[in-house]
C-alpha cells in the first residue's frame, strides 16, 4: 500500500493544480531596492556551504518521492543528476517504502548519479512508534550514502490519510536517543504546516541542531490526501488544506535559536526572490519541490533549466539589494523595506 500511495500522490498533483496552494505569503515582504548597488552583476557570489560541502547557491531540491515504480526511479535519478550538475542539495521522499518493498531501494540509491552533492535521506518520525528503529534509520542513510537524515513530522497528513499513523507520543525523546547514536545529523522537518517554537525547543533540547521549517503556502498534503478518502463526508482534507504556519512567519518565530541552530526554509518558495527573502529572515538553505516535479518527469535537462532559472533570479535579487555574497544577505533585516 505504501508503494502504490507514492504513485497516487503524483497523479493527484498532476490532475489537481490546487494542491499547490500558491499562497504567496512572501509577497507581504517588500525589499529595499538599490538603484546604485555599487556592484557588477558578474561579481555576485551566491555560493554557500552546507554540511561541509560547497553549493552553487542555497537551494535544496525538497523531498518528493520514492518507491518501486519506473516513474519514481526516473524522477529521482533526474533530480539527482541535476543536483550534481548544478551543485545544489537534494532530499529524497520518505524511505519507509524500502521496508515494505525492498525493490524500492533502487529509487534511493542515488549517490552514483550525484557523487559530490549533498544528499539527505528521509524517514517519518512517527514510524518510530510503529516498529522502525535505529537499524532502519541507518539503512536509510546507507542506501543513499546520505549526508544527513530528515525526520519528517506530518501529523495533519497522517490525520487525513485513510491509513494514517497518528501516535505521536514520546517522539522527541526517541529522536534525541537516535541523534546521539547515529553518525549523521538528523534534520527535524515538517511537510507543509510549519514548525512552531515549541517544536524547535523540543528538538533542540534533544540535541537536534538542523530544522526544516516547511511552512504552509505551497503543496498541501492535506488536500492531496483528501483525494484518497472514499467516505461520502470526506472533506476533512479540504477543511485543513491551508492549515499551518506560513513559512515567513515560521522563520520569524525561529529567531531565538538562529545563533545555535541551522534552519531550512521550505513551503511556498516559488522563485529566487522568495529565496532571497528567506535568507534575509535566517534560512541557510531554501527548499523547492513543486516547481521541479514536472521537469523531473521530463528530463535531467528540464530540471537543470528550472534550477538555473532560480539561480539567475536569486543572483539578480542579490544584485538589486547591493549584496555581493550570501553572508551580506543572511539575517540582514535592514534589507526589508516593510512588511504588510
Amino acid at each position: 500500500m505504501t508503494n502504490e500511495r507514492k504513485i497516487e500522490h503524483i497523479r493527484v498533483i498532476e490532475r489537481d493544480a490546487e494542491t499547490d496552494r500558491n499562497a504567496r505569503y512572501f509577497q507581504s515582504i517588500h525589499l529595499l531596492h538599490r538603484a546604485l548597488p555599487q556592484l557588477a552583476l558578474d561579481e555576485i557570489d551566491p555560493e554557500v556551504e552546507f554540511l561541509g560541502k560547497r553549493l552553487s547557491f542555497p537551494l535544496l531540491i525538497s523531498s518528493m518521492t520514492g518507491g518501486d515504480h519506473e516513474l519514481v526511479r526516473q524522477i529521482n535519478r533526474n533530480l539527482a543528476e541535476a543536483a550534481q550538475i548544478c551543485r545544489v542539495a537534494m532530499g529524497v521522499g520518505s524511505q519507509r517504502v524500502m521496508f515494505t518493498h525492498p525493490q524500492a531501494e533502487a529509487s534511493f540509491a542515488l549517490r552514483q548519479w550525484a557523487p559530490d552533492a549533498v544528499l539527505i535521506g528521509n524517514i517519518g518520525a512517527v514510524q518510530l512508534n510503529y516498529g522502525l528503529g535505529e537499524d532502519a534509520l541507518q539503512a536509510a542513510i546507507d542506501v543513499l550514502d546520505a549526508d544527513a537524515l530528515f525526520m519528517h513530522l506530518n501529523p495533519l497528513q497522517e490525520a487525513v490519510q485513510p491509513e494514517g499513523d497518528t501516535d505521536f507520543r514520546h517522539l522527541a525523546e526517541k529522536l534525541g536517543l537516535l541523534q546521539s547514536r547515529l553518525q549523521r545529523p538528523l534534520i527535524l522537518k515538517e511537510v507543509g504546516s510549519g514548525l512552531s517554537p515549541a517544536d524547535i525547543a523540543l528538538g533542540f533540547a534533544q540535541g537536534i541542531r538542523f530544522f526544516d521549517l516547511a511552512g504552509s503556502g505551497g503543496t498541501s498534503w492535506s488536500r492531496i490526501e483528501h483525494h484518497r478518502r472514499t467516505e461520502a463526508s470526506g472533506d476533512l482534507g479540504l477543511t485543513f488544506q491551508d492549515w499551518g504556519i506560513p513559512t515567513p512567519l515560521a522563520l520569524r518565530l525561529a529567531e531565538p535559536w538562529m545563533d545555535e541552530a541551522v534552519f531550512i526554509a521550505s513551503g511556498g518558495i516559488r522563485d529566487g526572490i522568495d529565496m532571497a527573502k528567506s535568507v534575509i529572515l535566517g534560512a541557510s538553505l531554501c527548499g523547492v519541490a513543486a516547481p521541479l516535479l514536472r521537469p523531473a518527469m521530463e528530463s535531467v535537462e528540464a530540471v537543470v533549466d528550472a534550477i538555473e532559472r532560480l539561480r539567475r533570479e536569486f543572483i539578480t535579487a542579490m544584485f538589486l539589494l547591493g549584496t555581493q555574497n550570501v553572508a551580506g544577505l543572511f539575517r540582514n533585516k535592514a534589507l526589508i523595506l516593510e512588511e504588510r
